[in-house]
């Protein structure tokens, strides 16, 4: 059944206006009529039973049925720290991070990042990823909406990094595979941009608690590496485990 996420706070039997951005998608795109269902979340970690009722030209309302709690998060807490990407790469990664149950996304910037934007477009960037995580939301079936961070330098965020649990950066040349990670219950990931983290980087890497990790023998384009080390983590410690 469709999904579609409302802005907080939402309330069993109640009848609201249908916000403007969701008439488009589910009246004027999905083609929904009055009385059609659909299920409404708001990131609470429930879902409403919904109804499109009064189904104008332009507008539409839409009643709140039946609350029901649902958890679809996974018990391995997960925060993606990824360098930003160019173009649509980053949109990718995103999306497949919320897809895979990601919690916390941070968006940093290196040396080597490519995306160069003063501060309102970066403000613009910021609002487009998040709206790119609550349509994975709607698509991948979580209540709760990932955290998306404003973006912040690299060698600011490391020396400052208070995340907890197991810290991992990707080194084709690392000791350890996935196979010698101990029992993770949280781990952060931190990715580097197209041209891969500077030396000076992966050394405050390494002094800001992040271990080198190896998942092979070929070097893994910006894009694929946290969607792949991801699921390998889910897989592993996760809820597909």
């Amino acid at each position: 059944m469709t999904r579609i996420h409302l802005d907080p706070p939402l309330q069993q039997d109640s009848e609201v206006p249908l916000p403007d951005e969701a008439f488009r998608h589910l009246v004027q795109v999905l083609r929904l009529r009055e009385g059609e269902s659909f299920i409404a979340f708001c990131g609470d970690g429930a879902e409403y039973e919904a109804t499109l009722t009064a189904v104008a030209k332009r507008s539409a309302m839409l009643r709140l049925g039946r609350r029901r709690e649902v958890d679809r998060e996974s018990p391995l807490q997960l925060t993606l720290a990824q360098c930003v990407s160019k173009g649509d790469r980053m949109d990718y990664t995103l999306q497949k991070a919320v897809e895979l149950g990601v919690q916390r996304i941070l968006p940093l910037l290196s040396s080597r990042s490519v995306v160069k934007l003063d501060g309102e477009r970066w403000e613009k960037k910021l609002e487009h990823w998040r709206g790119i995580v609550v349509s994975a939301c709607e698509q991948s079936g979580r209540t709760r909406i990932p955290e998306v961070a404003p973006p912040l330098a690299l060698d600011r965020w490391l020396p400052a990094c208070d995340e907890s649990g197991l810290r991992l950066t990707l080194d084709p040349a690392a000791a350890q595979g996935l196979a010698a990670l101990p029992e993770v219950r949280s781990a952060t990931l931190l990715i580097g941009p197209e041209g891969g983290l500077s030396d000076t980087e992966i050394r405050q890497a390494a002094q800001a608690g992040f271990q080198g990790l190896r998942v092979g023998p070929r070097v893994l384009r910006t894009e694929t590496a946290g969607v792949a080390v991801l699921a390998a983590l889910q897989a592993r410690f996760g809820d597909w485990a």
